[in-house]
């Protein structure tokens, strides 16, 4: 597995090494009311760096789309190596996720990556009264229908449906978040781990955040299951601001870089 695409899925708060173990611990619930706390138009960009090389930058962009008849948001991921890195393994991965505006549930999703040679592109529509996900592997010329569960969301789909259909005023520490995610046509039970809030020292000011452990499998890359850390401002935004990565060899950041276009006022605090 690919580092620095880890690293990517965790930014967009999930892992495709989710760990599908029973965890111990509360199950937080989701709403299906909405914070509305993204708009058209919102972009964010990550500094993903190995100590003081920059290894790639990862962008999130939300636009205006349409489905069918149906108009829908259209959530734009790119991640791209740099530098030296670009040098040793040229990374050019776009993923591209439609989902509706009133709730977050993924109609279509596409994956076309090139990781040092190792290419893929996937186009996903979803069928919900069937309850299967239609796989359409362009590149080998397959398609395959594969059986979703309930409130699946994708790769991409989870970063949004997260941060508007989770309620965390009752959240505790040591509190689990689970979800179903659909990936490379499989469906993953993802869990994360609430760790409380921590004040966070940026590039923009010191923000307040709220602290996760995403449980991912340990092995070749992970120091262990619980080598992965997230941070996302306790605002209205909810967005990512740090992500770290204990590897076998090292660690791996990742670093809210840049923002325009949020919903809510991004929230500094001021030290006194």
């Amino acid at each position: 597995m690919r580092i620095k695409a880890l690293v990517i899925c965790s930014i967009f708060l999930l892992s495709n090494l989710a760990n599908s173990q029973n965890s111990k611990g509360i199950s937080s619930p989701f709403i299906s009311s909405s914070f509305d706390s993204f708009k058209t138009g919102e972009w964010i960009k990550f500094r993903i760096h190995y100590g003081i090389f920059n290894a790639s930058y990862a962008t999130l962009e939300l636009q205006e789309s349409s489905v069918g008849n149906e108009s829908v948001h259209k959530a734009v991921a790119i991640g791209r190596t740099t530098g030296i890195a670009r040098f040793f393994f040229k990374v050019e991965d776009r993923y591209e996720t439609y989902f509706k505006k009133n709730i977050v549930k993924p109609l279509k999703s596409t994956r076309n990556i090139y990781e040092g040679g190792y290419t893929k592109n996937v186009e996903i529509k979803y069928d919900y009264t069937l309850n299967q996900a239609i796989v359409n592997d362009i590149k080998n010329n397959q398609i395959n229908k594969v059986p979703i569960k309930e409130n699946v969301q994708d790769l991409i789909s989870t970063f949004y449906f997260l941060r508007n259909h989770f309620d965390i005023k009752n959240l505790k520490i040591n509190d689990f978040i689970k979800i179903t995610v659909f990936f490379d046509a499989e469906n993953y039970n993802f869990r994360m781990r609430f760790l409380g809030r921590e004040d966070v020292k940026t590039k923009f000011g010191v923000v307040n955040c709220l602290k996760f452990n995403p449980i991912i499998e340990s092995g070749r890359v992970f120091r262990d299951s619980e080598s992965l850390t997230l941070w996302v401002t306790n605002d209205e935004n909810k967005i990512p601001i740090k992500v770290e990565a204990g590897l076998r060899i090292g660690s791996i950041e990742a670093d809210l870089e840049e923002f325009k276009g949020l919903k809510h006022p991004f929230k500094i605090k001021i030290n006194e």
